[in-house]
């Protein structure tokens, strides 16, 4: 495993980030056994939020650091107020009762990195920054960020939180994947993998992404082509196939494949690299759901590749220099 720090969390924070959103509470076994299998990888820091599984995932993870009393060594990255039943909720009642409801959920006092699931444009950033530092100030989170935020709107917050010394967002969590979202996977869905405005800002600012669905939602698995599209029933797999199932991203995709041959590595892999490659402190948040499934995600972190190698996988060059 590889480690990064993040100014305000007091433990080196693992590059890979495991995600809660598949496991749950009511079937404990599973969660703890899968918990500690990842946790002697080397991952140390758990992403969550309000929402998963109706609360059961972070009632999970939180049995898990109960029964094995290593809250010290774990780093939880939660998130709050995303929409219900239609109804935006990024309003400082919504947050608090998120807030409050994912520490008991936990239970723990403390949640390291606390970050809005959605943004809503329609609500002043002062009310939000506002609320996020009295909870910081009470102790009940530590940094804070912005998942699905522009980063006009996280440049908008941060330019209020520092005139009026309170706690900027320093962190930030978008979709960012070899392959281009070109729709939003859901609604409010924000991405940077391929907004170079984005990304600039991002690294004049120094800001941490913690990027969910590197993979594109199994895009870059190879299970998705040109000619099984119409084939899928699941949820999830349509969902894929209307945010990433497009022709310059079946390109990326070859030219993925040809890379991890010549790598002797899964594409998988060699696409997950390519996240972790970029010139920027990521932590890439992934969703395995086996113990051996984590250990392959892994070894992409002992992938280098080179901005040459970068620029060819994104389609901005033609041609792949011969090694």
């Amino acid at each position: 495993m590889k480690y990064n720090t993040i100014a305000g969390v007091d433990k080196p924070v693992s590059r890979l980030v495991q995600g809660t959103v598949y496991f749950s509470d009511q079937r404990p076994d599973e969660a703890l056994n899968f918990f500690d299998g990842v946790f002697e990888h080397g991952c140390n820091t758990f992403d969550t939020a309000h929402g998963y599984f109706h609360g059961e995932s972070e009632k999970a993870l939180g049995l898990w650091i109960q029964e094995r009393n290593n809250r010290d060594e774990i780093v939880i990255l939660d998130k709050g107020a995303h929409p219900y039943d239609g109804r935006n909720r990024v309003t400082p009642a919504d947050i608090t009762s998120d807030i409050h409801e994912s520490l008991e959920r936990l239970g723990v006092d403390f949640i390291d990195i606390y970050i809005l699931h959605r943004d809503d444009e329609t609500v002043p950033v002062q009310p939000i920054m506002d609320c996020l530092y009295e909870h910081h100030q009470l102790g009940h989170i530590g940094v804070i960020g912005g998942s699905n935020w522009s980063h006009q709107r996280l440049q908008e917050a941060n330019n209020y939180a520092t005139k009026n010394n309170l706690l900027p967002f320093t962190t930030s969590s978008p979709q960012f994947s070899l392959a281009e979202m070109v729709k939003p996977a859901w609604d409010g869905c924000i991405s940077v993998g391929h907004d170079e405005d984005a990304q600039a800002w991002y690294r004049e600012q120094d800001m941490s992404l913690f990027t969910w669905s590197s993979l594109a939602g199994g895009f870059m698995t190879g299970k998705f082509t040109p000619d099984n599209l119409d084939t899928f029933e699941d949820y999830f797999e349509k969902v894929t196939v209307d945010a990433y199932a497009y022709e310059d991203n079946f390109t990326r995709l070859d030219r993925a494949t040809y890379l991890a041959k010549e790598k002797d590595v899964s594409v998988p892999q060699l696409a997950l690299a390519y996240v972790l490659n970029q010139p920027l402190n990521i932590f890439a948040i992934i969703g395995a759901m086996t113990e051996a499934q984590f250990a392959e995600n892994a070894l992409a972190l002992e992938i280098d590749l080179s901005q040459q190698e970068i620029d060819w996988l994104n389609l901005k060059t033609n041609e792949l220099a011969s090694s």
